[in-house]
């Protein structure tokens, strides 16, 4: 028999958590097989192959060994002047420590000398055999469900009736097979065998008695009535859906939601994709509050029509196949029908009372311990929506941000969002539209959370852009101010998210806003509330900021150097870093940048504060004049450029200093014995560096 087989284990349990089991599956596979590699029973290339279904674990892992390869190991033992005696004998100590190496006496004279550190040793050259199997994958299993990433432990009795062990279910079958034996190891008070049951009641077989490691999924699947891969279960929800959808006809498509298809696939372990539907009178309720609850409440797949809009039907997973599917469907029917009928009753009694109607009822809901209630936390949204408004759009502007911050945050009291919170935002959209309200406000109510996500839209109109970065500049400029910071992985209250958004939309909507001045105004409602600075709320902006644009490929180098100056207006920064990027790629840019860092590092030497001003009468050395001179003709250049937001025309400009700035360095002695040289000098390479750094600190792109 060869040494080499391959392997397959699975735990069988009870039903996994549905939400944690794609995660459980990888997790299971990938840490038996890492512990096996560890322990040289299976190669780098040994091929791992994932199991995970609603009952079961499991792991196939090729080309494992029967045992692994004896490795030869050196020890070090002691000091030479502790193992050996004057006269070179061993000591007790040394003979004692043989002894437990299962050792003696005669294997003095094979051991070896080396110096270890300052002292010479003595070192025992020995072969560790090889784990079996049996031993290897014993370690594997403990090793691997003591990391697997478990929600929540469970802790149950064993058949004995009197020991207990933990794990996220109840565990009741063990399988281990290495070729077509069994491998005698034991978990959580189960022993190995070859036998793993099928689906509950559709198993043609049960138990399903394994050939061998490589007929699990082929068995499972003829015999058991069960896909084992959760990708290949996946995939075959995915095919149904599309083959569902197109038996209905009329070009609907089911709704895309990955997460959810996930949780499905982790329900089910022989999926039956059926069609349903409802009464049509329900699609007068939005669309959004029928999707979530067949999505949240029922895991169904909603139906869209070609435009996207929700039809009466939907798409179910059963994970049984009866011959006549009627009654299953039927049942599903009847189950979704009070679900919506709730979304219904929401949505009539919600419209009953106006949004306006609503708002003084948040002075009643606590936001923040040192921040007070929501009804505060509007006033402070509205009066920083309306300083912005003012500023982009005018008395205008400043008047319709005011009144749908106002009423952002009243659906929050309605039954619709007490029943789904996701639909925050979006109700108050749809009940402001209701009440005859603007169709702009209307739509920034709606819009006022986005982006909610990494990718997500911004608002779609000006009046939401404004209330958006009211309602996000306030959330960050309150905790901040009272010194929530997020630290390490904690975020709670999504402040990252939140300036990730601000970041957004002053870049991508252009914003001429000024991003301290805006901090400043959005502080100034607050009152004496806030305790704590604001300088780091602006360090963790830019910060997220830096992240961001790396993330886009452009270099650290590159985006240090603009982020350097603390550019005000957010939108400039990808301008000032493609003018950056061209500025780089100039012949001149290495000896400039260096020469900037140079000139950076002697200003910051100085004593006290130097002026950027220069007396020409004191310019004694042609190679100063000469860089005066060079300065003088292109610094207009260059800030003309500037002033136009040609960054670009403005850095490639100072490409024309590099010969004089060189020649100043090679000739001049800035730190002269005369003080008022030496002003003067430094005065020139203050005015050179205020030129050249307007657009980015370009000693940041020096090697």
């Amino acid at each position: 028999m060869s040494n080499t087989h391959n392997l397959l284990v699975e735990l069988f349990v009870e039903e996994l958590p549905p939400k944690a089991l794609k995660k459980l599956g990888q997790a299971f596979a990938a840490g038996l097989a890492d512990s096996l590699r560890a322990q040289g029973l299976a190669g780098a290339d040994s091929a791992v192959t994932p199991f995970a279904s609603p009952r079961r674990l499991a792991a196939h892992v090729s080309a494992v060994l029967a045992q692994a390869a004896d490795k030869p190991v050196q020890q070090k033992l002691m000091p030479v002047s502790v193992g050996l005696d004057a006269s070179g004998q061993p000591t007790p100590a040394l003979l004692k420590k043989l002894a437990a190496l299962g050792a003696d006496a005669s294997a003095v004279p094979q051991l070896k000398r080396a110096m270890d550190g300052k002292a010479e040793a003595l070192f025992y050259d020995s072969v560790l055999k090889g784990a079996t199997l049996a031993e290897g994958l014993q370690k594997a299993l403990e090793d691997t469900l003591g990391k697997l990433p478990i929600p929540k432990v469970m802790t149950y009795q064993l058949a004995d009736g009197w020991s207990s062990v933990n794990f996220v279910r109840p565990a009741h079958g063990l399988v281990a097979l290495h070729g077509d034996q069994v491998v005698p190891v034991g978990v959580l008070g189960l022993q190995a065998g070859r036998h793993t049951e099928g689906h509950r009641f559709e198993a043609a077989h049960s138990p399903v008695a394994l050939r061998d490691a490589d007929s699990y999924a082929a068995q499972l699947e003829t015999e058991g009535a069960v896909i084992a891969s959760f990708e290949a279960r996946r995939a075959e929800i995915v095919r149904q859906l599309q083959a569902a959808a197109a038996s209905v006809g009329g070009g609907v498509r089911p709704i895309e939601d990955e997460a959810l298809l996930d949780e499905v696939t982790a329900l089910v372990e022989r999926p039956n994709v059926l069609v349903g539907q409802f009464e049509r009178e329900f699609l007068e309720v939005p669309q959004e509050c029928l999707i979530l609850t067949m999505k949240a409440n029922q895991k169904y797949f909603p139906l869209l029509d070609a435009d996207g809009r929700l039809t009466h039907r939907f798409l179910l997973v059963s994970n049984i196949r009866p011959e006549d599917p009627s009654a299953v469907v039927g049942g599903n029917e009847r189950v979704v029908r009070p679900r919506l009928a709730d979304a219904k009753f929401f949505f009539d009694q919600d419209r009953k009372r106006t949004l306006e109607s609503r708002v003084p009822g948040l002075a009643k809901v606590v936001y923040h311990g040192k921040l007070g209630t929501q009804g505060e936390r509007v006033e402070r949204v509205r009066a920083i929506a309306r300083a912005i408004g003012a500023q982009l759009g005018g008395e205008v502007l400043a008047a319709r941000a005011d009144q749908a911050a106002m009423l952002a945050k009243a659906d929050l009291l309605t039954d619709m969002v007490g029943e789904f919170p996701e639909l925050q935002g979006v109700m108050g959209g749809y009940y402001a539209r209701h009440d005859g309200l603007d169709a702009e406000v209307a739509t920034a109510i709606e819009d006022h959370y986005k982006p909610r996500f990494a990718g997500d839209e911004l608002p779609r109109h000006q009046i939401g852009v404004v209330v958006a970065l009211a309602d996000k500049l306030e959330t960050l400029v309150g905790l901040f101010g009272i010194g929530q910071v997020p630290t390490g992985d904690k975020d709670p209250f999504a402040l990252r998210r939140h300036a990730l958004g601000v970041i957004r939309m002053l870049g991508e909507k252009e914003l001429p806003l000024a991003l301290d001045a805006l901090l400043a105004l959005a502080a100034a409602p607050f009152g004496d509330k806030l305790s704590a600075p604001l300088a780091p709320l602006a360090d963790f902006i830019y910060d997220r900021l830096s992240s961001g644009l790396r993330e886009q490929g452009y270099t650290a180098q590159e985006v240090e150097a603009v982020l350097a100056l603390r550019p005000q207006h957010l939108a400039d920064v990808p301008k000032r870093l493609q003018a950056v990027r061209a500025f780089a790629s100039l012949p001149e840019a290495e000896s400039l940048a260096a020469a900037n860092k140079r000139v950076g590092n002697i200003l910051k030497k100085a004593d006290g504060l130097v002026v950027p001003q220069v007396d020409v009468s004191l310019l004694a050395e042609p190679a100063e004049q000469a860089l005066h001179g060079a300065l003088q003709a292109a610094r207009p250049q260059a800030d003309a450029a500037f002033e136009r937001g040609d960054y670009a025309s403005s850095l490639q400009a100072l490409a024309a200093l590099k010969v004089p700035v060189d020649a100043f360095f090679d000739d001049v002695m800035v730190n002269a014995e005369d003080a008022a040289l030496r002003a003067n000098r430094l005065g020139l390479l203050a005015t050179l560096h205020a030129a050249m750094n307007r657009v980015a600190d370009l000693s940041k792109l020096a090697a």
